[in-house]
């Protein structure tokens, strides 16, 4: 149960959205919980209690509000690195699912009474109603889509039509029939789903765009006309992000992993940050504030595959942005994997690390030097020793990464920025950055951007993404990655 009741109420009466997602409102009058921005009518207090996260409040016996569906609320554990927030981000990719508690407990290196004993303390409720509460979450955005129910509850990652009845019941107090809502359009066709994904506060959908169309993988990306498309395991991948929430659109074969690509997608878009608690940080410095006022809804650009990332930004060191396109198409062409069919302008999937380990990459126009880098990386992603999807330690993997061959601060910072999804992480001495810093009059030198930094955190990430994009200038640096 959450420990600061007055605040919490203070928030709810308030219906202050900087709280939403980091506590939920249980209604004792009703057996209903709640987001503090709930619209219905503010309850007595003597008639509520508060949780840490929505596994715990349906633990203490209550229901989902249909009213400001809790499963729609933003993620606030997903900026923490602590075990807490790297369990639980691996029981969104499925892990509990997949190994079970035993299993995550051995990801994240520790016991299992030690690990339910931390959840418990933390959260109010152990892994394992974390990950049932997550999977009828899901299954309750997907019942709002033209799609069958018996679909549903196996794209869930139910075992059973029976399991998934039982679950959604005692988590919504309906069964999946009474919840779902009128088709409102079109959101199924021949071997594809459609569905929302819910945005905390603004989105800045034209920078985000325009970031990713930069960076685009030629053959495996593409962003055309307000839409983000990308090839995946088992199928297709289309975002359209416009002011509204974004919507996913996806292709995909029996059995493919539709949890993670929904968990994926909602990490490109950075859709659970809190522009609020950032803006306040970072509002702070006189550098800063005009940008952050100009773009309250900047996000971080996250990737859909980690490793594909890391193998840009090892393309992009000291190269222009153009250049560092035009030698990935290469890498792709050679050795990534051609679609049975041409998706438009979509042809290949990205080359999987074990392919690349060992593969030829002489006459590529790539250097010596990242050769070997992108070798070392393939092979230690391959081998296990490094994750790069953002369920491990954050900085085991910053430090792994360092230990390669090739992999400086500046390619480490970028990767752990966008793949291991580290609000705090900063491209050491990022050209970019500095000379952002420098036409607004602040020390530009790296020593200055270092010290200036300081004060950004927790969200440098942001801090650099403010000031990339308001650094249009093209340039060959680091930060073409």
């Amino acid at each position: 149960m959450h420990t600061d009741f007055d605040a919490c109420y203070r928030a709810v009466a308030s219906r202050d959205a900087r709280f939403d997602g980091r506590f939920f409102t249980g209604v004792t009058s009703t057996g209903i919980y709640c987001r503090p921005i709930c619209p219905a009518r503010t309850p007595a207090r003597r008639n509520v209690v508060f949780f840490a996260c929505a596994a715990a409040a349906e633990e203490g016996g209550f229901r989902a509000c249909r009213r400001c569906r809790p499963e729609t609320s933003p993620d606030a554990w997903d900026a923490r690195g602590d075990l807490v927030g790297r369990a639980l981000r691996a029981i969104r990719e499925g892990v509990v699912d997949d190994e079970g508690v035993r299993g995550l407990a051995r990801r994240m290196a520790v016991s299992e009474r030690h690990l339910h004993r931390v959840f418990v303390a933390e959260l109010g409720a152990g892994p394992l109603a974390v990950a049932r509460t997550r999977r009828a979450q899901l299954a309750r955005l997907l019942l709002d889509e033209d799609l069958p129910v018996t679909e549903v509850a196996f794209c869930a990652g139910y075992a059973s039509v029976r399991q998934f009845n039982a679950s959604v019941r005692a988590a919504f107090g309906a069964t999946p029939t009474e919840l779902r809502r009128s088709p409102t359009g079109v959101r199924r066709y021949p071997g594809g789903l459609s569905l929302r994904l819910a945005v905390s506060g603004p989105l800045d959908a034209g920078a985000l765009l325009a970031f990713l169309a930069a960076r685009a993988l030629p053959g495996v990306e593409e962003v055309r006309a307000g839409r983000y498309r990308r090839t995946v395991p088992g199928g297709t991948v289309e975002v359209a992000i416009g002011s509204g929430e974004p919507r996913l659109t996806v292709r995909l074969a029996p059995g493919a992993d539709l949890a993670g690509i929904v968990r994926g997608a909602r990490e490109l878009c950075d859709l659970d940050a809190d522009p609020g608690v950032i803006r306040a940080v970072l509002g702070g410095d006189p550098v800063l504030a005009p940008l952050v006022a100009a773009r309250p809804g900047l996000r971080v650009p996250g990737a859909v595959d980690g490793f594909a990332c890391a193998v840009r930004a090892v393309l992009g060191q000291q190269v222009s942005v153009a250049a560092a396109t035009t030698l990935a198409g290469r890498l792709v062409r050679r050795h990534g994997t051609p679609l049975a069919a041409a998706d438009g302008a979509l042809t290949h999937r990205f080359p999987t690390p074990e392919s690349l380990a060992h593969a030829d990459l002489s006459g590529l126009g790539i250097t010596g030097v990242r050769i070997r880098a992108l070798r070392a990386l393939a092979r230690a992603v391959a081998d296990g020793r490094l994750r790069l999807d953002g369920r491990g330690d954050r900085a085991e993997a910053v430090a792994r990464l360092r230990a390669l061959p090739g992999f400086g601060p500046w390619t480490a910072g970028y990767v752990a920025m966008r793949a291991l999804r580290d609000p705090d992480a900063l491209p050491v001495g990022d050209l970019g950055l500095r000379r952002a810093l420098a036409a607004r009059g602040a020390d530009g030198s790296a020593a200055g951007l270092d010290a200036r930094a300081r004060s950004w955190r927790p969200w440098r990430a942001y801090a650099a993404m403010h000031l990339w994009t308001a650094d249009t200038t093209p340039a060959r640096s680091e930060a073409s990655a």
